[in-house]
């Protein structure tokens, strides 16, 4: 191929979609290094109009080097329709990107997040929601390890890895058991001897119990709206960061407007 011949979007392709490295691509195209990165940023990304329509919603963010990127995704499309890079995972962050969706014409029938701000009554009104049952997995793990030493984080660990074969009533039945009979257990106190201040002896196994209190009305939104069709996890969006997380790893040291590009191309697959 000769140089001249060879495309922004050529290269942009097999950059973004082959992991094709800067150094592979000037030895594949016979150009220096230079020329590359000068195409690579050239290249525009087509615009992203994907369809307004009544769709279940999975909702989360990525980390992306110092900053963070928010993805909407319908799962039953199998598209991302909503990509923004943002400086925080804040509540905000998540009003405006549903602000925008809804003036684009979107519907969200049912929204699957991980809970850390989904859960919050006023920023979704009226509509169903649904928190992953990995991250209520992975939220818990956090607070007990995957090797509790005591015999209640043992059987909280248990309860909660049952979470995606069960049912509403099995397990807050299951729950509710828990509670009553370590209820005494978890109330302790220990005194600092000097101080004579207080703490909760079982202060990260409270925790836990606690998160799985506040995040439980959301547990099972699926199983109470079998029509909606609501994904229990958030999958199909992390099948998508892991891609992100991929492309970052082999395209090292790239500027931070040549990353967003990357991720925004592999998040709305457009080549």
């Amino acid at each position: 191929m000769h140089t001249t011949s060879v495309t922004p979007q050529t290269l942009w392709n097999a950059f973004a979609f082959e992991h094709a490295t800067i150094p592979i691509l000037a030895t594949r195209f016979h150009l220096s290094e230079k020329t590359i990165r000068t195409r690579l940023d050239s290249y525009a990304l087509p615009p992203q109009e994907p369809i307004p329509r009544s769709m279940v919603a999975v909702i989360d963010a990525t980390k992306a080097g110092t900053s963070w990127i928010l993805v909407i995704r319908d799962p039953h499309k199998k598209e991302n329709v909503y990509v923004q890079e943002i400086s925080s995972e804040t509540t905000s962050a998540y009003q405006r990107a549903y602000a925008i969706c809804t003036a684009r014409g979107f519907v969200f029938s049912a929204i699957v997040s991980d809970g850390r701000f989904v859960a919050i009554p006023w920023l979704f009104p009226g509509i169903p929601i649904q928190i992953g049952h990995f991250h209520m997995e992975q939220i818990v793990i956090r607070y007990t390890t995957l090797n509790p030493k005591l015999r209640a984080g043992q059987e909280l660990l248990d309860l909660i890895r049952t979470l995606p074969m069960t049912d509403e009533a099995s397990f807050t039945d299951a729950f509710s058991l828990f509670c009553r009979t370590w209820d005494e257990f978890l109330k302790e106190k220990t005194i600092d001897p000097e101080t004579g201040r207080w703490h909760w002896t079982h202060k990260r196994l409270r925790q836990a119990r606690d998160s799985i209190r506040t995040h439980l009305p959301f547990l099972f939104t699926f199983e109470r709206h079998p029509e909606l069709n609501i994904p229990n996890t958030t999958n199909s969006l992390d099948g998508s960061f892991k891609k992100v997380k991929l492309a970052r790893g082999i395209h090292s040291g790239l500027t931070h407007a040549r990353q967003l590009k990357l991720m925004r191309s592999l998040l709305f697959g457009r080549k």
